[in-house]
């Protein structure tokens, strides 16, 4: 009976804590990450680890909305660490394989087909491939029969003459 009557004054606890704090967390994660459905997920795990860490709080050593806090920041930097290691950026999003926003101006088409024809044979193939055609760099690699490796610096050393070229 003393068990249940602790666990009832525990639970009352924990959402009176709930319905204090989540505003706050939710809009801390919000601020943070700015997929809807991981902030729901992050804000569920921080509620958990603040319940099941609650009888090792201190509050000699700082407050509540600190203690909440820093489990929020904790919880939101373990969840980007975790993102980041899982997260793969696609082909046509890396810097060095993207040509540049301000090369698709029209002012700049007619520079930009000056500058493909100074360059070498294979490195405009690959360009024109890879950005007109939307082929891969892989397929590309396999088209010409050349390693994925190879294509892939060829095309990065074009751009680099692209970039000079136009600017």
């Amino acid at each position: 009976m003393i068990e249940l009557h602790k666990n009832s004054e525990l639970s009352k606890k924990q959402e009176r804590i709930y319905i204090e704090f989540k505003n706050r967390v939710t809009g801390y994660v919000r601020g943070k990450i700015s997929n809807v459905h991981d902030v729901e997920d992050i804000v569920s795990d921080v509620f958990e680890n603040v319940f099941n860490d609650l009888k090792c709080y201190d509050e000699s050593r700082s407050s509540l909305s600190t203690w909440i806090y820093t489990i929020t920041r904790n919880t939101v930097i373990d969840y980007l660490r975790t993102a980041k290691r899982f997260c793969e950026i696609p082909e046509e999003l890396c810097a060095e394989d993207n040509i540049d926003e301000r090369l698709l101006n029209e002012e700049t088409l007619e520079s930009l087909a000056d500058a493909l024809e100074q360059l070498d044979e294979c490195e405009r193939d690959i360009v024109i491939m890879h950005y007109y055609s939307g082929k891969t760099l892989k397929s590309i690699a396999e088209m010409m029969n050349k390693s994925y490796s190879y294509v892939k610096l060829l095309h990065s050393c074009a751009l680099q003459k692209l970039r000079k070229l136009i600017n």
